[in-house]
């Protein structure tokens, strides 16, 4: 049995004629020990998702399942306040009580449940231990780092033992190097401990590094869903595509095709790609990540000639810009390049066309 299950839910803003559907017949899984991330644009649903999934949000129809228990069936009139529904939630904003201490704060909900005193004093000291806490337990909120207030509110979260933990945007008030060791660090407590974890994030890299499947939210509906690798190396459509990966987009004319290869026209080269989408027209969009295009000095079979725009030092590489910026192709080089002109070659089984 899954740990949580939602099948064909909606939820919309307003009635009537001004009703404005936010998630239009969204289902899914979560199985024990699995992370799943909610990824996708602002505005296409997910934190709408999992704030319904919390009891913070009312659905229209479907139904919501936490193990053998409904939470939201929308049929039969069930709908769980979100304070019995014993999930564990991280806010975006931590959400800390600034005047009490670490303990306090981990405390507040076992107290709520009128748990004794000193089986509650246990459970905080083993929850603030297994996050590297321990120590820190009479200390207030202002008093700490930003990443060891994030792990307060994760302790916050795990001390009762909830099924499944609910992280919004977990990562998202971190500074960018605080932000890559605390999502290894999550990922290791994540699987260290078997949790059950849905996660919004907005950050592909976050969603790839740390969960096990990945739900592309786009306009109310999942778009694609698969592991981290498959969402990045088979996307089914344009739009999963270019939301997965840094991208080069190239707009062709398809000139012949057999079965999923094709040749298409792209600024008067003919190219050899593969096809993707299920619905492509003669006039096709191809796209190449920026890692699989090769740089060569001479002709080359395959590749489009373009001249040296401007290259931007990344530290462990250069990301080279060819022709002009929305229109040109990007490359990585190991080194700086010199000006001139360049052969670009876009490999077919690479050049993805949709």
């Amino acid at each position: 049995m899954s740990d949580l299950s939602v099948k064909n839910l909606t939820l919309e803003y307003g009635s009537g004629a001004s009703a404005n559907p936010i998630l239009k017949g969204v289902s899914m899984e979560l199985q024990r020990g699995e992370v799943v991330a909610l990824l996708g644009p602002s505005g296409s649903g997910k934190t709408t998702l999992l704030r319904a999934v919390a009891g913070l949000e009312s659905p229209k129809t479907g139904s919501i399942q936490i193990g053998d228990r409904v939470i939201f069936d929308g049929a039969k009139n069930i709908e769980i306040p979100a304070e019995h529904r014993n999930l564990g939630l991280v806010f975006q904003s931590y959400a800390l009580w600034p005047h009490k201490t670490v303990n306090e704060n981990v405390a507040y909900g076992l107290k709520l449940r009128k748990m004794p005193a000193a089986e509650i004093a246990v459970k905080v000291k083993e929850v603030l231990n297994q996050l590297g806490l321990g120590h820190l337990g009479e200390r207030y909120p202002h008093q700490l780092s930003g990443g060891q207030q994030q792990r307060v509110a994760i302790a916050r979260a795990l001390v009762y033992n909830p099924p499944v933990i609910l992280l919004d945007e977990p990562l998202s008030n971190l500074d960018a190097k605080l932000r890559e060791e605390a999502r290894a660090f999550l990922r290791e407590l994540i699987v260290r401990l078997n949790l059950s974890a849905l996660m919004v994030t907005h950050d592909q890299d976050e969603a790839m590094a740390i969960s096990d499947r990945i739900l592309l939210l786009n306009n109310g509906v999942i778009e694609q869903q698969g592991t981290p690798q498959s969402m990045y190396e088979t996307p089914h459509t344009l739009f999963t595509a270019e939301f997965m990966g840094s991208n080069n987009k190239l707009r062709g004319r398809v000139l012949q095709r057999d079965g999923d290869k094709a040749v298409i026209e792209v600024n008067g080269r003919q190219l050899n790609a593969t096809v993707r989408g299920a619905n492509m027209s003669q006039d096709a969009t191809a796209i190449i990540r920026v890692e699989k295009v090769r740089i060569s000095q001479t002709p080359s079979a395959n590749a489009i000639e373009l001249p040296l725009t401007t290259c931007m030092y990344l530290g462990n590489r250069w990301e080279c810009l060819f022709g002009h910026a929305g229109e040109g192709i990007r490359a990585y080089a190991p080194q700086r390049l010199e000006a001139g002109n360049y052969w670009l070659q876009l490999d077919a089984d690479k050049l993805w066309l949709y």
